[in-house]
Order: C-alpha cells, then structure tokens, then sequence
C-alpha cells in the first residue's frame, strides 16, 4: 500500500504540481516583464510629449515650417507570453475579445510610435504629419493551423517629420 501512495504521489506532482508551477512562474515572468515595459512606455511618452504627432497630411504651422522634411518610421514587434497565449486558446473557444492581445497590439503601437517620434527628434524635428499606423500578426494564428508559433503582434508607423517655427 505505501507503494501505491509513493507511486500516486509522484503522479500527482509529476502530471498537476509540476504544470501547475510552470504555468505560475510562466505568468509571473510575463506579467513582470509587461509591467515594466509599460512603465517604459510611459516614462518615453512623456520624454517625447513636445512632438506632435497627426493623421493630417498638412497640419496647422506646416506652412511655416523651416523646410526640414523628411521620412520618418518606427518599427516594434512585442511577444506575448506562453501563459496567456495557452489561455488564449480557451477563449477562441467561447469567442469573444481578448484582452490580452488588445493589450499587446496597443504596446506595439506605441512602442512604434515612441521609435518614430524619436528618430524625428534626431533629425532636429519636432512634430511629424501624416502619421499612418500598419499592423499584423506574425505568430500564432499567422503561422497557420499546424506550426502554431508564439503569437507576436507588429506595428508599423510611419509620417512625415518637420520643424515648427517657434518650437
């Protein structure tokens, strides 16, 4: 009988302890490491506050503007964790928004954003018109049915960078 038990409890930490503590450890990586990419974030977006950053093609003082122009882009791709991506597959089930890659989508924006708005200042700029977003997905649903990957969103932006007068 105590065989059993031996035999029982090593099942048992074999097949629900053990996931279990990688799954918690896989959250608790992924979660620290989204807390302090948002803090960067935050700290980067108001660092670049001044640069003005619009979809409109001429904005209000670009025909004053000194004559710097130029191209300007900014490129991110942010991974999701193992963790929400397998919770993830329990919520196509049921269907519905997730949260999780709403999140990851709106990182990768802004970290693209951040990128652009800071290559417009190294270029002496100080607002950037024209501001046009692009995104995908290149892992996990992208890969296709049979080579699931990491699921990855990517964004894009791109807009065309000049110096106010007066700024």
């Amino acid at each position: 009988m105590d065989g059993e038990n031996a035999s029982l409890a090593f099942t048992l930490v074999l097949y629900v302890a053990l996931p279990a503590i990688v799954l918690f450890v896989g959250w608790l990586v992924g979660h620290l490491s989204e807390t302090k990419h948002e803090r960067s974030l935050a700290l980067r977006e108001e660092e670049l506050k001044d640069i003005e950053a619009t979809d409109l093609r001429n904005p209000p003082g670009f025909a004053d503007a000194d004559g710097t122009c130029a191209l300007v882009s900014g490129e991110a791709v942010v991974a999701s964790d193992t963790f929400k991506s397998w919770v993830f597959g329990f919520k196509n089930i049921v269907g519905g928004e997730s949260k999780t890659f709403t999140r990851l989508f709106d990182r990768a924006r802004r970290e693209a954003l951040l990128r652009m708005k800071e290559r417009a200042r190294e270029l002496g700029c100080n607002a950037v018109c024209n501001v046009r977003f692009d995104s995908a997905d290149i892992g996990g649903n992208a890969a296709g049915a049979k080579k699931k990957g990491s699921n990855m969103a990517v964004s894009l932006v791109s807009g065309t960078a000049w110096r106010r007068h007066g700024a």
